[in-house]
């Protein structure tokens, strides 16, 4: 009994040591991780508030630099409101100082006026005394001495006019043989007028073989100057004793042939001399071109033409309409509508004159997109042409309204003219069409001079200019321009596309 006693005192003296010791173990784990806890905690303050003030820091710098920005933006704008302050007020210096400049500038001109207006008064004045005095030293009033001096001037008008009259019909009756066969050839023109074909080409003979290698020049350089300045295709073949000259424009044909029988008569044959004796050439065939207008007008008895007409007229000798010679054709239509018009009693002259103008829209020098009729209507109104032929020429394809008689009597005779068997071939005027178009396409482009559609349209020749356009430039032009007429262009075959840039050094010795 007693050691049960025990034994219960002893478990439990053991379990209280076991509680103190374990209590005492468990406080001193909690001190240890309070301290642990506050020690982590101050780290964490003090990171914290090296953050906070760096933060703060960061803010400040910003929040100084806004200020400094927008205290220089207000500084700027105070600045622009001060210069257009500044400017306001000169504006409005130079505006009362302009109003100032006015009111003087207008008391002056007030002055002037008054002054002027005073003088007319003082000359009126005189001009009627002097009046009065020639009127009392005559004899005569002004109205009497108005009408004598009418009298006098009809009387010495009516002897001018019968000495003119009287000149007039004597130099009729010593024309009248020259007038009548005229009149004959006319008629006959009426019945059967000869017609022209426009060739292409034009061959020139020459005496021997040896000139050929003279044209060609060292290396080609003679014949590629006479290509050059005359626009001609030069062919120098095996042909005995001839050059053949190819060329759709018969103008440039004629040019080219004159030039070089000019330069093989002189014997001087190097580009230098060719070139000024086909500038010479040109001009010789514009003043023939002019003297066969005037044959022309006169020929047919139209007077009073303007020169620039008068040369149009010319120029039509060189100018095919569907293969039919330009100027045959208009001739042809003149007489026919003289004729016409007698038949209908209507004004011959006019007529006459409308007939031959009513295709001068073919051969102006304008480049226009106008039909020909419009075109030639408007070249006879700056002209100053009666109203009634330019209505004739414009109305002639039915572009226009007819408004006067001669408008159908040009438009049928313009079809009569055309419309005989063997007038017009279509053939040939869509081929010289076509060889414009080409040449026209290259001239679009920036640089180049020149161009010239040679060898019936398979091959363009485009001269370029060596300041504007360089080597490697040509070349993209010549593809350039291969492409562009490929795309756009009908035409048989092929067409080679050269392009010629030269380069010329001259100096004069003096």
């Amino acid at each position: 009994m007693t050691e049960v006693i025990v034994g219960g005192i002893s478990l439990m003296a053991g379990a209280v040591i076991g509680y103190f010791v374990f209590t005492n173990t468990l406080t001193k784990k909690k001190e240890s991780l309070i301290a642990e806890a506050e020690a982590k905690g101050e780290t964490i303050r003090k990171d914290k508030e090296l953050k906070a003030k760096e933060r703060f820091l960061e803010l400040k710098e910003k929040h100084d630099i806004a200020i400094k920005d927008r205290t220089r933006k207000i500084q700027s704008a105070e600045d622009r409101v001060k210069s257009k302050e500044t400017k306001l007020n000169k504006d409005l210096e130079y505006q009362k100082r302009a109003q100032n400049n006015t009111e003087r500038i207008q008391k002056d001109l007030d002055d002037q006026i008054t002054a002027v207006k005073t003088k007319q008064s003082e000359l009126e004045s005189t001009r009627q005394k002097a009046v009065t005095l020639l009127e009392d030293i005559s004899g005569l009033s002004a109205e009497e001495a108005k009408t004598q001096l009418g009298e006098q001037l009809k009387d010495k008008a009516r002897a001018q006019a019968s000495e003119q009259i009287q000149e007039i019909l004597d130099e009729a009756k010593l024309k009248a043989n020259t007038e009548a066969k005229k009149i004959v050839i006319q008629s006959i023109q009426r019945v059967a007028t000869e017609h022209a074909v426009e060739n292409s080409v034009s061959v020139f003979n020459i005496e021997s073989d040896d000139i050929k290698g003279r044209i060609i020049g060292r290396e080609g350089r003679n014949i590629r100057a006479l290509e050059a300045a005359t626009g001609v295709e030069f062919i120098v073949d095996d042909t005995p004793e001839a050059i053949i000259l190819s060329c759709f424009d018969p103008v440039r044909r004629e040019i080219a042939r004159l030039s070089i029988h000019q330069l093989v008569s002189d014997g001087r044959i190097h580009p230098a001399r060719i070139e000024e004796v086909v500038k010479k050439t040109t001009k010789n065939i514009e003043e023939e071109i002019a003297e066969i207008g005037k044959r022309t007008c006169i020929d047919l008895g139209i007077h009073g033409l303007k020169n620039e007409l008068v040369r149009m007229v010319g120029r039509m000798k060189y100018r095919s309409s569907y293969g039919q010679n330009l100027l045959q054709h208009s001739r042809e239509v003149a007489n026919l509508c003289a004729t016409m018009a007698a038949e209908l009693g209507i004004n011959t002259k006019l007529a006459k004159r409308a007939g031959l103008l009513h295709d001068i829209g073919k051969v102006s020098d304008e480049e226009s997109e106008l039909p020909h009729a419009i075109l030639g209507m408007k070249l006879a109104e700056k002209y100053g042409e009666n109203p009634e032929v330019c209505n004739a020429i414009g109305a002639h394809h039915d572009e226009i309204e007819m408004k006067y008689m001669i408008s159908p009597i040009v438009q049928v005779c313009d079809a009569i003219s055309g419309a005989r068997p063997g007038a017009r071939r279509e053939v040939v005027e869509s081929y010289i069409q076509r060889l414009k178009d080409l040449e026209n396409l290259a001239l679009g482009y920036e640089g180049v001079s020149k161009s010239y559609a040679i060898q019936a349209g398979r091959e363009l020749r485009v001269l370029v200019e060596s300041e504007r356009v360089t080597d490697s430039q040509a070349n993209q032009l010549s593809f350039d321009i291969s492409q562009k007429i490929q795309e756009e262009m009908t035409y048989p075959g092929q067409v080679k596309v050269t392009v010629i840039r030269e380069t010329r050094a001259v100096n004069i010795a003096k």
